[in-house]
């Protein structure tokens, strides 16, 4: 198959907020060409998985989260003195695997120094992420863990706007646990909390109240 963003362009520009568009039996040129043809398009997320490609368009809150879960990885970092580098939805392929990702939030902690100042990554040179996020608004994303095992980035949290839920990568799968690795303390209701708050009295109030929270417990 040869694939042309231009070719799916009409439908792509038509694909209804909160909706995905899955293209079977691409090659990964195919997919590298349509990251480039996609590139002026920052709010689509694409994933590859050995010829299946997925373009999905976030719904407004699916943003709204992903960057106040920013606020609070920041906040909570700054209290605990926790060096953190964030990434967003940067792309993370690595074609040996024939596999690629787009998360909606993505964090260096453990290897927050090796990446400083970098602005473009080799998979097979640096580490992956420590932490990736997906807001699970738009669609389901358990179907992208397989991807995220095989690039071996070792801890997701997933958001469903409801509640959090962490895992973390044994060997080649994940499993759920109760606080993270990189940020000692922190508690996936703690961010659920948040989260909530911040739906009902605004982001600066439950940003405060999450602050003064970490702090008491500090």
């Amino acid at each position: 198959m040869s694939l042309r963003a231009a070719d799916y362009l009409d439908a792509i520009e038509r694909l209804p907020q909160g909706s995905t568009l899955i293209i079977q039996q691409s090659s990964w040129n195919d997919y590298e060409r349509l990251l480039e043809d996609l590139h002026d398009r920052p709010h689509l997320r694409v994933s590859y998985d050995q010829g299946k490609l997925e373009i999905m368009s976030p719904l407004p809150e699916h943003e709204e989260y992903g960057r106040f879960i920013d606020d609070l990885v920041r906040a909570f970092a700054q209290t605990h003195k926790i060096k953190v580098q964030k990434y967003g939805a940067a792309t993370w392929k690595l074609q040996r695997l024939d596999r690629g990702v787009e998360p909606d939030c993505c964090y260096y902690v453990a290897n927050a120094h090796r990446v400083i100042g970098k602005r473009k990554f080799d998979l097979e040179v640096e580490p992956p992420p420590d932490i990736v996020v997906e807001i699970d608004i738009t669609n389901e994303s358990l179907s992208k863990f397989s991807i995220y095992a095989a690039l071996s980035v070792p801890e997701i949290w997933r958001y469903d706007s409801k509640r959090i839920q962490f895992y973390e990568l044994v060997k080649d799968k994940y499993r759920e646990i109760s606080e993270s690795r990189f940020f000692p303390g922190l508690l996936p209701a703690m961010l659920a909390s948040a989260l909530e708050q911040s739906k009902q009295d605004g982001q600066d109030v439950a940003l405060d109240s999450f602050r003064e929270g970490i702090s008491q417990e500090s």
